[in-house]
């Protein structure tokens, strides 16, 4: 009888590819788009929304007892033990604006343990994903973190959202570029934790982040050897939190940076 995570895993692969598909259609004809305002600095188009749809769809098809979690709409309640947490298109500040850097995010969560994680990123081709215990991959490369030393070698990725205030991010930003480092930026989330499991970016942190743009990254991340504060899966799909990820090196030294992002309540819009 085949494994229920491996199940799992392949639907998963498959459908994130398929509605990457369907994502970059939108995106290659944008302009006839419906657009609206979520919050400073938050969209949500007629793709999100129908990529979501096809998603929740296939998943329903394959596994109509497990739950589902999306980021435009809600959670389904389900009779088994698997959630899915998805982000139909991470990045849609990106996508309506013609700038390459967005992804389509899916996880799934066994009981506590998440346990699939899935990023595809259409406009380069990449396939991202990570099975708990199974390791992480990227286009079927196995992946590993950055082998840094330090935040003064290579770039870590920082998330800022219209959660959080200018002067919570500085009291991170400017004590670790004093330290040398430097951050990068696209405006994914979820692209940038790939980014790190697969070596790219040697950190990533956030003071608050949704569970659809960060746990399938953080499984990756795990997976390919890095370290990344724990949490509670039930608190973090309900509500969220703050994140810490990277090679094992960097994110010692960033700990003591970060830390003020333990207890940070993020404002509510």
């Amino acid at each position: 009888m085949t494994d229920p995570i491996d199940q799992r895993l392949v639907a998963a692969k498959q459908i994130a590819a398929e509605a990457a598909s369907i994502a970059m259609t939108y995106f290659n004809n944008r302009a006839s788009l419906l657009i609206e305002s979520k919050g400073p600095q938050d969209m949500v188009s007629q793709a999100d929304k129908n990529v979501e749809m096809f998603i929740r769809e296939q998943i329903g098809k394959q596994f109509p007892d497990d739950a589902i979690i999306g980021e435009e709409y809600g959670r389904t309640a389900g009779a088994a033990d698997f959630t899915w947490v998805i982000d139909p298109i991470d990045g849609t500040a990106n996508f309506v604006s013609g700038i390459p850097a967005w992804c389509v995010v899916i996880a799934c969560v066994h009981k506590e343990a998440v346990v699939i994680g899935v990023t595809v990123d259409p406009n380069h081709d990449n396939h991202y994903w990570a099975r708990k215990g199974g390791g992480a991959y990227l286009d079927g490369n196995r992946m590993a973190v950055s082998k840094a030393q330090s935040i003064s070698e290579g770039s870590i990725g920082v998330g800022y959202c219209n959660r959080i205030t200018p002067d919570t991010l500085l009291t991170f930003l400017d004590p670790f570029l004093k330290r040398g480092g430097m951050y990068y930026r696209n405006a994914s989330g979820a692209l940038m934790l790939a980014y790190v499991a697969a070596g790219k970016l040697t950190a990533y942190h956030e003071a608050h982040i949704n569970p659809w743009d960060c746990l399938a990254g953080l499984l990756m991340i795990e997976e390919a050897g890095g370290a990344s504060w724990p949490y509670n899966t039930q608190t973090m799909m309900e509500q969220g939190c703050a994140i810490l990820a990277g090679a094992p090196a960097v994110f010692e030294e960033l700990e003591p940076l970060a830390a003020y992002a333990k207890d940070y309540q993020p404002i509510k819009h």
